[in-house]
């Protein structure tokens, strides 16, 4: 989908039109303008959240970067892991019906990344509905200016929770989704910091101009990753007062498994995770995955141990910096080992 603003032309070029921008007609710019549509469809979604990705062309650009930013992340965050966040079409559907710990994470990372990329969206002027944030209310007016263009989590955060739906009142395994989602998005909260820039003579910073600023997104998957690993097993139970359902332990206690009630800022689970070592309708397992000896062969490898391969690479080294302004470096040559789980 073509930026808003960037010369588009869907007729027949010859060849010869001058190297100018083409006006676009009426028809011209209303395709333009629903260009974003094909992108809502393809994503698949909800009539609601259609909606809502039509009305606005900025939401279908960022809706696929928040889907390409939280795999990317995912898949850094398990690069060690026997499930390494494979999400291939039959893998990634299978597993999101299930209610692993794995789903959690991925539900978590995934309204992050919406909740990230939105409020980015909106101080990058990508959007029609947001602009920067506001001033909040700082107690010393007079030190501070409040200026820049801070991350708009207020609009995001309302858009987000409007995309993804209320929460669910009887079924687990929706209010255990709907949960995770919630503790992306507070993660993202937790993260935002106030950044300042001094104005003064000589550097005094007798002013200094202040806006709010998100997190960088690999800093969120960080802190899911240790959610995911400390994450808790639920159940459900009725709430006598008001008859709706809660998340709480499950109710026969389980060896190995914590009892504690879950907080609103711990992920949740309710299916315990397969092995992940062999191939399954969730993952490809671990036969031929790139190990590190001395990390996570044994792990990965699920005790089938591993093959090492030798090879010859040639890399940069003895890099020197030279004067004015390009790095010099020799090439050295070097043998390696390869590691990769046995069938």
């Amino acid at each position: 989908c073509p930026h808003r603003g960037a010369p588009v032309f869907l007729g027949r070029l010859t060849g010869n039109e001058p190297l100018t921008i083409l006006p676009l007609t009426s028809e011209m710019e209303e395709a333009a303008a629903k260009a974003h549509y094909k992108v809502c469809d393809r994503l698949k979604l909800e009539k609601k959240q259609r909606r809502m990705c039509r009305r606005d062309p900025g939401v279908a650009e960022t809706l696929m970067e928040a889907i390409s930013m939280s795999a990317l992340e995912c898949q850094y965050q398990f690069r060690f892991e026997r499930w390494n966040c494979t999400l291939e079409g039959r893998y990634r559907a299978s597993l999101l019906k299930r209610g692993f710990k794995e789903t959690a994470f991925l539900y978590a990372i995934s309204s992050a990344g919406l909740t990230h990329a939105m409020a980015k969206a909106c101080s990058a002027g990508r959007m029609e509905r947001c602009t920067c944030d506001e001033a909040p209310d700082l107690e010393n007016r007079e030190a501070w200016q409040w200026g820049g263009c801070g991350d708009n989590l207020k609009y995001s955060n309302k858009f987000v929770k409007e995309f993804l739906g209320r929460k669910p009142n009887k079924d687990l395994r929706a209010r255990v989704d709907f949960h995770n989602n919630l503790v992306g998005m507070k993660v993202i909260k937790a993260g935002v910091e106030t950044t300042c820039k001094c104005h003064g003579v000589s550097g005094s910073c007798t002013v200094r101009t202040c806006w709010r600023q998100l997190s960088p997104f690999h800093e969120i998957g960080k802190q899911l990753k240790q959610k995911y690993e400390t994450s808790l097993k639920v159940g459900s139970t009725t709430n006598e007062a008001t008859g709706e359902g809660d998340i709480s332990p499950p109710k026969k206690s389980i060896p190995g498994h914590s009892d504690q009630i879950p907080r609103t800022t711990d992920l949740v689970y309710i299916d315990d995770s397969p092995s992940f070592c062999l191939m399954s309708r969730y993952s490809p397992g671990t036969s031929g995955r790139k190990c590190y000896k001395d990390k996570n062969c044994d792990s990965i490898c699920c005790g089938r141990g591993h093959n090492t391969q030798s090879r010859v690479v040639t890399r940069p080294c003895q890099c020197q910096v030279r004067w004015c302004c390009y790095v010099e470096c020799k090439q050295c040559t070097q043998r390696e080992e390869v590691y990769t789980c046995k069938d």
